[in-house]
């Protein structure tokens, strides 16, 4: 898959090992709560989400279930200087992508990577709905204020 060009600065500064020349890396989370889509973290989000898992108590359900689902199925992926990184088959067969578009949203401290169509028909359309149903002038910030 081709990472846009504004996730990969993103992903550089993200990447502690990251220097000019080199190129980035970035974890891929690929998990069953991720119903059709996989999530990218640049490697300091996603070791901060790992250090909050291995604060919790040893042993615990809680950090037995975050540890499977988050820690077991992510991935480190290397990106080249194109911007290219290679997605495993499984994650591919997940989204149903053996060509085609992808679709990448920033989420704050990741993003989302989707099938263009799903995204289109899961998530766009969804929210082109919710705005239908928005006064006029509405503002989304507007969330924000508590």
């Amino acid at each position: 898959m081709s990472i846009p060009a504004d996730f990969r600065r993103v992903l550089e500064t993200g990447d502690p090992d990251w220097t000019p020349g080199l190129f980035p890396r970035m974890y891929l989370l690929y998990g069953e709560h991720l119903s059709n889509q996989l999530h990218g973290y640049t490697v300091d989000e996603f070791r901060a989400v790992i250090d909050q898992i291995n604060a919790l108590p040893r042993g615990s359900d809680k950090k037995k279930k975050l540890s499977r689902l988050i820690i077991g199925q992510s991935i480190l992926l290397d990106v080249d200087r194109d911007g290219r990184t290679v997605m495993p088959i499984s994650q591919r067969q997940k989204l149903g992508i053996a060509e085609g578009e992808l679709t990448f949203t920033g989420m704050g401290d990741h993003f989302e990577i989707w099938k263009a169509e799903t995204y289109t028909n899961e998530v766009a359309d969804e929210m082109a709905a919710w705005l239908s149903e928005q006064g006029d002038g509405f503002d989304p910030l507007i969330l924000l204020d508590g």
